[in-house]
């Protein structure tokens, strides 16, 4: 199983761990299923009130999609298939709040599921960014989650960056990215330590106020996600192409601000 779900009865705190650290805990398509699966479950386990979210190893949350992996595409440029989209909670209809604890790298496909967390905290060595635009591929999704989540300016800097920069775990605590910044290594503990307290409470308040806070924005993801098909297929290089500009990718190390 690349994806554990560990569950303390006594709290009613599930923990959902991406388990590919070897990989940077990058996500393929049994990953995918195995995320979906476990989010769909939730949803009948009255005794998990609350969830958090993390990585295997202190490396990576997660580094988005694994690039090894085959996604078929139907042969219509009107459909395409996308394996991240039903990886997060409120893709598979879970209304009891997510906390991310995120160690490492977080960046790219990683942001479908910190996008759908209700908050996120993070060890001081973590750093997010978003690879797309350097290897000729439209951050369509990525992009439309990121910018519900911090300043627009602070999005679209890191969204058209892609490898030269990384935002430390520092300046995402300051733009409210991140809502809690811990030593290294004490992210899972923190975030364990908050869904306890949530999981304390009625379960049908806490819920419905997680169905609130997402109906806030929820509007304004759709008509991105709408056009996020139709940008992609404009504006994606070949994968052939991606490859080469991914084999050839710069070794200088990005700035961290």
């Amino acid at each position: 199983m690349s994806v554990r779900l560990d569950v303390d009865q006594d709290t009613g705190v599930a923990v959902v761990t991406l388990d590919r650290p070897e990989k940077l805990n990058a996500i393929d398509l049994d990953t995918a299923r195995q995320l979906t699966q476990i989010w769909q479950g939730l949803r009948y386990d009255d005794g998990v009130r609350a969830v958090v979210l993390t990585g295997a190893g202190t490396r990576a949350f997660s580094t988005g999609i694994d690039r090894d992996a085959v996604v078929p595409q139907p042969g219509s440029p009107y459909m395409q298939d996308d394996p991240l989209l039903t990886i997060g909670p409120k893709a598979n209809d879970l209304w009891k709040p997510v906390i991310a604890a995120v160690e490492g790298m977080a960046c790219g496909g990683a942001f479908y599921l910190l996008g759908e967390c209700e908050f996120i905290v993070a060890g001081t060595d973590a750093v997010f960014f978003d690879p797309h635009t350097t290897y000729g591929m439209v951050s369509a999704y990525e992009s439309v989650l990121m910018a519900q989540r911090m300043p627009y300016g602070e999005a679209a800097r890191m969204m058209l960056t892609g490898t030269a920069e990384r935002i430390s775990a520092r300046r995402a605590h300051d733009i409210g990215l991140v809502s809690e910044l811990t030593d290294t290594g004490a992210a899972l503990a923190a975030a364990v330590a908050c869904a306890a307290v949530v999981a304390g409470y009625p379960p049908a308040g806490v819920q419905g106020t997680v169905r609130a806070l997402w109906s806030a924005t929820e509007t304004a993801r759709t008509a991105g996600f709408a056009q996020a098909p139709h940008l992609i297929a404009l504006g994606n290089l070949p994968g052939e192409r991606q490859a080469e500009l991914f084999a050839g990718r710069s070794t200088s190390r990005p700035r961290i601000r």
